[in-house]
């Protein structure tokens, strides 16, 4: 049996062979013909997932890009979500929603921990005084339908040892997220693509549309000049 380096030689000696001998002899010029298509079509084959899988690869490093605003945007939301029981707990004890001595030790804390990890103090400083501002905002709120309805019901959480660990551990979270969002907040931009990830943000949560003002405030200073382009 004579071996051929190409399938295409291989097909010119049947042809030849088949036709010395008087007759043609179709099926292995077929046969041949067939083997061809397949290693042709598998190429194309192999050829289209190899773009399919580059774009998906692409799309992925695309989504990517904004992670750093998502977990931002999504510790945030959970600091707002502490507001709740924290009202609660003031106002069943009659203390005032703001409480100064406290705010001003959170904020030495995060100027120390900031210089720690690299961040810019000022900026840690900025966006932790909005946090605690939408968190009022949110308190302010609920005293006032309190105020004008029915109180709370039930013993609030404990906030010394359960509301306010809880808190604790959303900050150190939060200045883990500001160091992956640092770089990215002096783009043109920021505003525009924080506020695409506030909406997908929403579209894939139960978000309370009542939070909108103080998630607005609280992230207002993520990007370098501020706001967050138009959230829905």
């Amino acid at each position: 049996m004579i071996a051929y380096d190409h399938p295409s030689r291989a097909l010119r000696h049947t042809a030849r062979h088949t036709l010395s001998c008087g007759f043609l002899d179709l099926a292995p010029v077929f046969m041949l013909r067939h083997s061809l298509l397949q290693v042709l079509r598998a190429k194309a084959c192999l050829a289209a997932c190899v773009i399919a899988i580059t774009a998906c690869s692409s799309a992925a490093l695309a989504d990517g890009d904004d992670t750093p605003f998502t977990n931002i945007i999504a510790l945030s939301s959970q600091r707002l979500a502490l507001a709740e029981p924290v009202a609660r707990w003031k106002w069943a004890h009659h203390e005032p929603i703001t409480d100064q001595p406290r705010e001003a030790a959170l904020l030495a804390v995060i100027d120390s921990r900031a210089k720690s990890a690299g961040i810019d103090p000022a900026f840690a400083q900025l966006f932790f005084r909005d946090q605690i501002e939408a968190s009022k905002d949110v308190q302010n709120a609920l005293f006032d339908n309190w105020r004008k309805s029915r109180a709370p019901e039930g013993t609030p959480p404990d906030l010394a040892h359960d509301t306010r660990p809880k808190l604790d551990s959303v900050t150190n979270a939060l200045l883990s997220a500001l160091a992956g969002v640092e770089p990215l907040r002096h783009a043109d931009d920021c505003p525009l693509r924080l506020a695409d990830s506030i909406a997908r943000w929403k579209h894939l949560t139960r978000y309370d549309s009542a939070q909108n003002a103080p998630l607005t405030r609280a992230l207002s200073h993520v990007c370098e000049s501020g706001g967050v382009g138009a959230v829905g």
